[in-house]
């Protein structure tokens, strides 16, 4: 299984920009610095973020904002907008099974039921999480 990197540094970057946002101008550099990630990742993964209406980004000064409350970006949304076919991605089968072996021949059409079930959960769970309760575990680690 696999989700990318790219998603979780997405939402460190939405976190930081509601963290940040008010009091100052969240540019790909600042967003850079928190990450760890050179600032090009930063822009492509704003770039997308912003294909999906999640963020505004001004160009030339800089300066990125949310566009949504924190209770309508759900972990589900920020993976599509960043990855947009991460689902299908998730579990793969090798392939080239043997045709002459009857578990090669049907291998694939065997584990699709079962890899669909669990990709349909993870999604299901991924809509279920809001960056609202994200920040709010953030916040209480923060108070810990």
């Amino acid at each position: 299984m696999h989700i990318s990197t790219k998603c979780s540094i997405a939402i460190h970057c939405l976190i930081f920009i509601h963290e940040y946002g008010k009091d100052k101008k969240v540019t790909s550099r600042l967003l850079s610095l928190s990450t760890g990630v050179n600032s090009v990742t930063i822009r492509t993964i704003l770039s997308s973020l912003k294909k999906d209406g999640l963020v505004s980004v001004k160009f030339g000064t800089g300066g990125t904002t949310l566009n949504c409350p924190l209770d309508e970006i759900s972990l589900y949304r920020v993976y599509v907008a960043i990855e947009p076919d991460f689902a299908e991605k998730l579990m793969g089968i090798h392939a080239s099974p043997a045709e002459e072996c009857p578990v090669g021949r049907n291998i694939h059409r065997v584990l699709d039921c079962s890899y669909k079930k669990i990709q349909n959960d993870l999604c299901d769970s991924l809509k279920n999480i809001t960056l609202k309760d994200i920040v709010a575990d953030y916040h209480k680690l923060l108070s810990d």
